[in-house]
Parts: C-alpha cells; structure tokens; sequence
C-alpha cells in the first residue's frame, strides 16, 4: 500500500524490512484499519518526548471518502496528547491537495515547502498541529477511542 499509494514513481524505501523495525520499536504505534478481512488503510507514527512524527498514512483507493483516513489520524492525535507530545509532524506531497486538506480539516498548519524533498524529484510540505504548549502540564490519562464500523 506504502508503494503504490505513497511511494508511487519514487521508488519504494518502506520495504517489509524498514516498517517491521518500526513496528516493532516500542516508540511507534502502526494503526490498521479492516474492511472485514480487507486491509483498507493503515498508519505509521512515531513518539519522541515532545513530538510524534505521523510517518505513514494511506487508505486504499476503493475505501477513500468514507472517513477512514480522518478516524486513523483522529485516533493517533488523540493517542499523541495521551503520550504528552506538545506537537505531531508530517510531510506530504506538495501536489497531494486531498492529505493536504485532510491535514488542514484537523488542525494542521504549513510550516514549510522543502523542494527536492523526494529523491530530488517532488516538494514536499511539512505541517505540525500543536496539540498543547510545550512547557504546559502534560494531560491525565484516558484511553484512546476508537469507532469500530
């Protein structure tokens, strides 16, 4: 999905190798989301002390518009406020107007336009959400929710 969905005419750096060793670093969370046994999306982030990275998210062609993308990513800034983070990252496509969008509908904002990000071919665009004032006390814990449909 990485690949074709992501990665497309860049070649493919997410092989099995790289995102089972993120999975398995406790300091990232992998996020799935079914369509009965149908994978239709998942979704990579990393934990730093202060920050979380959203590495990966993609939804599968035949299950866009349904909200699965916005429910992942719900659910991973709810799960990066729960961890303390102040801010989560992501960098996208410049020409990727529907994740720039999506990103926009949840509270992130431009920080910057890197050209030649990707291989040296496409730009790309760096958004944060701040999810609270980096010295501001961190949260009481709660359980990350999750819409199963």
């Amino acid at each position: 999905m990485s690949r074709d969905l992501i990665e497309s005419g860049l070649g493919w750096e997410y092989r099995d190798e790289r995102v089972a060793k993120m999975i398995a670093d406790p300091e990232t969370v992998a996020l799935v989301a079914r369509d009965v046994s149908l994978i239709a999306g998942f979704a990579i982030m990393t934990f730093g002390d202060d920050r979380a990275h959203l590495v990966l998210l993609a939804v599968g062609q035949s299950h866009h518009r349904q909200g699965i993308a916005r429910a992942m990513l719900d659910w991973l800034l709810e799960s990066a406020r729960t961890a303390g983070a102040a801010s989560v990252h992501v960098e996208l496509r410049a020409a990727n107007a529907a994740a720039f969008a999506l990103y926009r509908s949840a509270g992130f904002e431009q920080t910057l336009r890197v050209s030649g990000y990707y291989r040296g071919r496409e730009s790309a665009v760096r958004m944060l959400r701040l999810l609270r004032a980096p010295d501001a006390a961190l949260p009481v814990w709660q359980p990350p929710t999750f819409d199963r449909r």
